[in-house]
């Protein structure tokens, strides 16, 4: 396995992005849960407009490689959450998820510092986002074809 980089982080809100890095996340996110997911389903649902957007790449100029957004609370759940989550397919042979879910878990505790982290995650990551802290909160669901589970983050201070 290559040796893993430490990703160059960029975090913006949505008016902030450039057309460049917009049409970048969304063609990541079309590429992996549309195409390569085989599910068919509205991705813009409107919640990116009061996201944070967490871009990871290896290069300052480089492509898009890791990406999440960052959903404030009250808009996918009571906590804030962590969604879209990505590494695009060209960067997976690297392992940069845990390194993106541990840097998205540090800007949700510093942008809603006391709260917990709630998230719907396919359930073939289960233990991968349990490694992380996150534990199962509810029974599995059905999302767009796909089987789910709530899981929870509880923020130490």
């Amino acid at each position: 396995m290559p040796l893993q980089k430490e990703l160059l982080w960029t975090l913006l809100p949505f008016n902030e992005l450039s057309t460049t890095e917009l049409y970048e996340i969304l063609r990541s996110r079309s590429e992996v849960f549309v195409v390569e997911q085989n599910c068919i389903y509205q991705d813009l649902d409107s919640k990116d407009l009061q996201c944070l957007h967490l871009i990871g790449r290896e290069e300052v100029a480089g492509p898009l490689a890791a990406y999440t957004r960052i959903v404030p609370p009250g808009i996918s759940f009571t906590e804030p959450s962590i969604g879209r989550v990505l590494t695009t397919a060209a960067f997976r042979r690297h392992s940069y998820g845990k390194q993106l879910m541990l840097k998205s878990i540090e800007v949700v505790k510093a942008h809603f510092p006391h709260q917990g982290i709630r998230i719907g995650a396919q359930t073939y990551l289960d233990q991968f986002y349990q490694s992380l802290g996150f534990k199962p909160d509810g029974e599995k669901y059905d999302e767009d074809g796909i089987e789910h589970v709530e899981m929870c983050y509880t923020q130490h201070t």
